[in-house]
């Protein structure tokens, strides 16, 4: 059976998921057979370029269409919540890019209506499907560095005055942007809850984290400080420090090509190639996250193993408790979710 995907959305981060599917060559059976937009121009012209059969300038007719069993959301921060519950509540499978969510309430009611359905849902966290983080798990878990007790993870690109940063209406937070890709990278290297959180940081005039420095401190002395800045460009890497030595994520660590390993070897990891120009860095490696959504759902999964609804429960856990340490506040904290 032929896993048909619809695209929600038509801006820069759709446009490198899509090209990243459309140009990996051994995706199996799936296939990108619809897009939908506000605006029936832009989506028209996004599936020209990306040689999509179907054209919807409604999002509601995209999710009641019977051609998709899934959908990718690569709309702005709020709307998340609304479009994805839309989505599941039409039967449809939900890739939906990062943050889930503007906070941990959506997330958990968005988990609850996927788990009622019996329908896959997976928060587009790609760095956990990037070779390089794969081969440092092993590494870790064969005991080469030793038991881990600190990591060191900094993400800063001066993106201040894009609005999907800048604004709160839009749901803008260096945290919720970028800073995301720090906490997750923790998640992945601790596995644990923190047991407790410090954090701080400076707001724009519109009440929007542009800075942040977070600790994170969990049992064992384990420790990982997070340093996000939409104003500079950081020396965006991840260090993980074990008790017989280090292994370092090089940049971009969201998604590397490079991991020095305990040895001080590099081992690299290359990506396939597109002809159509990419938005974000190494977004070719956007596709590995489709191949586990389809994975997951032809063996009958509602979550994936790797980014597990708990994962993302956490994640929203933690952002909103860091918000609220530095004053970043929604309108949608104030509302209550199914």
């Amino acid at each position: 059976m032929t896993i048909r995907w619809g695209i929600v959305t038509a801006g820069k981060i759709s446009n490198d998921f899509v090209n990243a599917f459309n140009t990996y060559p051994d995706k199996g059976d799936q296939v990108i057979v619809a897009v939908a937009a506000r605006n029936k121009d832009r989506a028209a012209e996004f599936a020209k370029i990306h040689n999509i059969e179907k054209v919807f300038d409604s999002y509601q007719l995209l999710a009641v269409c019977d051609d998709i069993d899934v959908a990718y959301i690569g709309a702005l921060n709020p709307d998340h919540y609304e479009l994805t519950k839309m989505f599941l509540e039409n039967g449809k499978h939900v890739l939906c890019e990062k943050p889930m969510c503007l906070n941990y309430k959506q997330v958990a009611s968005l988990v609850k209506i996927a788990k009622s359905k019996k329908l896959f849902l997976m928060e587009a966290v790609w760095s956990r499907f990037a070779p390089a983080y794969l081969a440092l798990e092993e590494d870790i878990k064969s005991g080469k560095l030793g038991e881990v007790k600190f990591v060191e993870v900094n993400f800063g690109v001066p993106i201040e005055k894009s609005e999907r940063v800048s604004k709160k209406e839009l749901g803008g937070s260096a945290l919720l942007d970028i800073g995301i890709y720090t906490l997750q990278f923790a998640q992945f290297i601790f596995k644990d809850k923190p047991k407790k959180v410090t954090a701080v940081g400076d707001l724009n005039e519109d009440g929007v984290d542009e800075v942040d420095t977070v600790i994170l401190e969990y049992d064992g002395g384990r420790r990982a400080v997070l340093n996000m800045h939409t104003k500079v460009k950081l020396w965006n890497k991840a260090t993980v420090v074990g008790t017989k030595g280090r292994a370092t994520v090089q940049e971009p660590f969201h998604f590397p090509n490079t991991l020095i390993d305990v040895d001080g070897k590099e081992k690299q990891f290359s990506l396939h190639t597109s002809s159509l120009p990419y938005n974000f860095a190494n977004s070719a490696g956007l596709v590995y996250q489709a191949l586990e959504v389809e994975r997951c759902i032809r063996e009958g999964l509602l979550e994936s193993p790797r980014m597990t609804h708990n994962d993302s429960l956490i994640l929203a856990k933690l952002e909103d408790t860091i918000r609220k340490q530095v004053g970043v506040h929604y309108d949608a904290d104030d509302q209550e979710y199914p």
